[in-house]
C-alpha cells in the first residue's frame, strides 16, 4: 500500500531537495527506489482505441522512444521542478538542445539578436547555419546593453542569451533584455548551463525558454552527453514536436546517469563554487595573470548585476596569460589535479584554451573579431580539496616562472624537476 500524500510535497523545498526527488516521488515498478532505464524502442497496445488515443496524446501512456520514454521523462520532470518550469524536453546533447530551439522558432524571412559572447557552437549557428535558412542575425557587443536595447527594437522574433558567458564569464541584465523583447513580442531563450537552476532563474526574471547543457554541471561526471529545455507547455509542445521529427532524442541510459548526477548537484556546486572564488582571488595576484574573469569578484564589470539575478557564481573562472600560447603550454602540463579536455562541470577540475575547448569550431580569426586571446584559459573548478587546487596551480606557475619568461617570450634552457 502506498500510503504517501498525493502532493508531491516539492512546492516549497530547497533546490537541493528539489534535484533528488524531482520527478521521482512515484512508485516505480518492483518498487524499485531508481528511476529504471527502461529500453525499448516501442509500447505494444492490445486495445487499438487506447493505442490511437496514446498516440494522439490524448491518454498517457508510451508509444515509440524518438517521442517519448518513461525514463526520459523522470529527467525532464526533474528539471523542470529545478528550474520551476511547466514543461521540459530532453534532447541528445547541449547543441541538440539549442539548435532544435533556434529552428523551432526561427524561418525564412526571421531575424534573431544575441551577443558576439556565446558558447563557439552556438556562434557557429549564428554564424553559418541560420543564415542559409535566411534567418537575419544580428550579434551584438555583449556589454552594450544600449545597442542590444536599440537592435531587440528594430524587431526580431527571438533574443537569445548565455550568461555567464562561455568563456569569458561577461553577465547580461536579464530583466532589462527581457523587457526589451517583450515589447516586440520576441521569444526570448537563455543558455543556464553555467549558472545551473541553483544560482539563476531565468523564468523567474521573465525568460521564455531556457537551455542546458547536461553534459555539464547537470551531469557532473564528464560521462554523457545530453540536452534539456525548459518553458511553457505551448512553447514545449512545439520543441518537443521538432525533436520527434528531427530525432535528436535522449537514449534512456543516458537520461539514468543525468539523472543520477543531478541527486548531488546542489553538494557539488557548494564545493565548486567555494574554490573557484579561491582560484580566481589567486589568480588575481599572479603576475603572468594578465586578467581574471569571474562574475563572483567585485572587480567584475557586472559584478553589481550578477549579485541581483544571481544566488552564487558558479564553478567556472577564465583568466588570459602574459605570453598567449606560449605560456598556457608549459602551465597547463604541469598541473597534477586537472585534466587537460574539451569538457567543463565534472568532478574533476579541467583546464583548457579557448581554442581547444569553447571556441575549436572557430579559426584564429574568428577568435579575435570575437575577442578571444589566445592566451584564454578556461577552468572548470571540480570537487578537490580547496588548498589542493591552489598548491597545484602555485607550483605550476612556479615552473613556468622558472623555465620562460613570456615577457621576452624566450625558454631557458634548465628544466625543472
Amino acid at each position: 500500500m502506498n500510503n504517501k500524500p498525493d502532493s508531491t510535497g516539492l512546492d516549497n523545498a530547497g533546490a537541493g531537495t528539489r534535484a533528488v526527488w524531482g520527478g521521482e516521488q512515484v512508485r516505480h515498478p518492483y518498487n524499485a527506489t531508481q528511476t529504471p532505464i527502461v529500453a525499448s524502442a516501442a509500447y505494444g497496445y492490445d486495445d487499438i482505441d487506447v493505442w490511437y488515443d496514446v498516440a494522439l496524446g490524448k491518454a498517457p501512456g508510451f508509444i515509440y522512444s524518438r517521442m517519448s520514454n518513461p525514463t526520459v521523462e523522470t529527467l525532464e520532470a526533474k528539471i523542470r521542478e529545478l528550474e520551476m518550469a511547466e514543461s521540459a524536453v530532453a534532447f541528445s546533447s547541449g547543441m541538440a538542445a539549442i539548435s532544435s530551439v533556434l529552428y523551432t522558432f526561427l524561418a525564412h524571412g526571421d531575424r534573431v539578436v544575441s551577443t558576439k559572447d556565446s558558447y563557439g557552437g552556438t556562434n557557429k549557428i549564428f554564424e553559418e547555419f541560420l543564415p542559409r535558412t535566411g534567418v537575419a542575425v544580428t550579434l551584438c557587443e555583449t556589454f552594450d546593453h544600449d545597442d542590444l536595447e536599440r537592435e531587440i527594437a528594430k524587431g526580431c522574433q527571438v533574443l537569445y542569451l548565455e550568461t555567464p558567458t562561455n568563456p569569458t564569464l561577461k553577465i547580461l541584465d536579464i530583466p532589462r533584455l527581457v523587457a526589451a523583447a517583450k515589447r516586440v513580442g520576441a521569444v526570448v531563450v537563455a543558455d543556464n548551463t553555467f549558472a545551473t537552476p541553483l544560482n539563476q532563474s531565468p523564468l523567474a526574471l521573465g525568460v521564455d525558454v531556457v537551455v542546458h547543457s547536461a553534459t555539464k554541471f547537470l551531469s557532473g561526471h564528464g560521462d554523457v552527453l545530453g540536452g534539456l529545455v525548459c518553458g511553457s507547455e505551448a512553447l514545449m509542445a512545439q520543441v518537443r514536436h521538432y525533436r520527434e521529427i528531427n530525432g535528436a532524442s535522449l537514449d534512456p541510459f543516458s537520461a539514468y546517469l543525468i539523472i543520477r548526477g543531478m541527486k548531488t548537484l546542489a553538494l557539488r556546486m557548494r564545493q565548486q563554487q567555494h574554490s573557484a572564488r579561491a582560484l580566481a582571488e589567486f589568480l588575481c595576484t599572479e603576475p603572468l595573470v594578465e586578467s581574471v574573469n569571474y562574475p563572483g569578484l567585485p572587480s567584475h564589470p557586472n559584478h553589481a548585476v550578477a549579485c541581483a539575478q544571481m544566488s552564487g557564481f558558479g564553478a567556472i573562472v577564465s583568466f588570459v596569460l602574459i605570453g598567449g600560447m606560449d605560456t598556457v603550454k608549459l602551465l597547463l602540463p604541469r598541473l597534477r589535479f586537472a585534466h587537460c579536455a574539451g569538457n567543463l562541470g565534472a568532478v574533476e577540475t579541467i583546464y583548457g584554451p579557448a581554442r581547444t575547448t569553447s571556441h575549436v569550431e572557430n579559426t584564429l580569426e574568428e577568435r579575435q573579431a570575437l575577442g578571444i586571446s589566445e592566451g584564454l584559459v578556461r577552468v572548470s573548478v571540480g570537487i578537490e580539496d580547496t588548498d589542493d587546487l591552489l598548491d597545484d596551480l602555485k607550483q605550476a606557475f612556479a615552473f613556468v616562472k622558472k623555465t620562460f619568461n613570456p615577457q621576452l617570450n624566450e625558454v631557458h634552457t634548465e628544466t625543472a624537476n
